[in-house]
């Protein structure tokens, strides 16, 4: 640890959230701009509007009829062993790492915990943490059972594994009345007639040994032509890159997700970027993804900490590099578009007029200190979202 991480001036870790300094030393370009295009989403209004809540019944000729209404998604990730109290719901979805040690008890016990729940239908995919989910990582898992139970130091996470099971694991889960999806999808009914189409994997970029489950290679990800187009709802662990994700989210999925355009994406993994965004696959998204995705313009005032101020604002250097050049094209484009989405909103279309999407980042943890991120009375935050 470095003097300025001991200090909190630097982030310690790529799954911290970085300082302003971090931002300082990187690019406050990208910086200003993130907090600018959070500005523009807030004035857009709600990404889309769901049917209204009709009363209880209503009378027809054949007698009481249910009305459609709105459907009630219930967004959690990341409870790590953890059991909280949950809002009601229609459809309650887990976006992976229900476990901290990845063991099939530890599983068990959190889908016992989510089949309690009195939600309609639920759904679930596994996350990195969710070793037994994924036969590579639990055959590691495994193995390492074995090295530290001869090594007698006990088994990872003093987590006694069942002596009956055998060296493949295949003693299966019980789902219960749980679904889950595995690079797979579900059609969902609801009352009043309406169906979801939820596709669901918990493949995440590498970030970890090989006893955590479901990684690729971010120049191998397995997302092209994956999702299906009917898709309403994607369910994954990983973030698509630039949203809700310190960086570390897959750009392979982020284009999957422009072709597919699902209107509601849960996923988890970053514990410090928990929330929503609204997302709309516009030019304005488009411009503030391009200037997300650029790499930081090589200076030599790097080595006094300055060049990114110097590249990205002192603007005899900005003209002169190219990388800089596109960055201010794609700043720039993020305002006029941004502006533009505003006024046609308001002037011309009206207050109910969007048709976006929303990514929802469900994590419940509080980053990295093993508690439950809390809200009003103590309780633990849960995304709650109508569609």
């Amino acid at each position: 640890m470095t003097i300025l991480q001991a200090l909190h001036l630097r982030r310690s870790s790529q799954w911290d959230p970085p300082t302003i300094l971090d931002h300082l030393l990187t690019s406050p370009l990208k910086w200003i701009m993130s907090i600018l295009y959070s500005y523009i989403l807030f004035l857009r209004g709600r990404p889309f509007h769901p049917p209204p809540r009709p009363p209880s019944s209503s009378v027809s000729g054949a007698g009481v009829e249910q009305e459609k209404g709105p459907i009630r998604v219930v967004c959690l990730s990341d409870t790590h062993d953890q059991t909280l109290a949950v809002p009601d719901g229609d459809l309650l979805v887990h976006a992976g790492d229900l476990t901290q040690d990845g063991s099939r008890e530890s599983i068990q016990k959190q889908i016992d915990w989510l089949d309690g729940l009195p939600h309609r239908h639920k759904v679930f995919v596994g996350g990195n943490h969710d070793g037994w989910l994924d036969p590579e990582a639990r055959r590691a898992l495994l193995r390492e059972r074995k090295r530290r139970q001869m090594n007698g130091a006990g088994n990872r996470g003093n987590h006694l594994w069942k002596e009956e099971e055998d060296e493949q694991g295949k003693e299966p889960l019980d789902f219960k009345s749980l679904k889950y999806l595995e690079n797979s999808s579900v059609t969902l009914d609801f009352k009043g007639g309406r169906r979801l189409n939820v596709y669901g994997y918990g493949a995440v970029p590498e970030c970890g040994d090989d006893t955590f489950a479901f990684q690729y290679k971010r120049s191998h990800h397995p997302w092209k032509g994956a999702i299906p187009e009917e898709t309403d709802v994607l369910v994954t662990h990983t973030p698509a890159a630039h949203h809700l994700d310190l960086s570390q989210g897959c750009p392979g999925l982020l284009s999957e997700i422009w072709r597919t355009k699902p209107k509601l994406h849960i996923f988890g993994h970053i514990h410090w970027r928990a929330g929503t965004e609204p997302v709309y696959f516009d030019e304005c998204q488009a411009s503030y993804e391009s200037l997300m995705s650029r790499p930081c313009p090589p200076s030599p005032w790097y080595l006094l900490g300055l060049g990114p101020l110097l590249n990205e604002f002192f603007f005899p250097i900005c003209l002169l590099s190219a990388r800089s050049r596109a960055a201010w094209v794609d700043a720039l484009s993020v305002l006029w578009y941004g502006i533009n989405s505003i006024l046609w909103k308001w002037i011309m279309q009206g207050p109910r007029s969007n048709n976006g999407g929303l990514f929802v980042n469900a994590a419940v943890m509080h980053g990295n200190t093993g508690k439950l991120r809390q809200g009003g009375k103590k309780k633990a935050v849960v995304v709650v979202v109508d569609l």
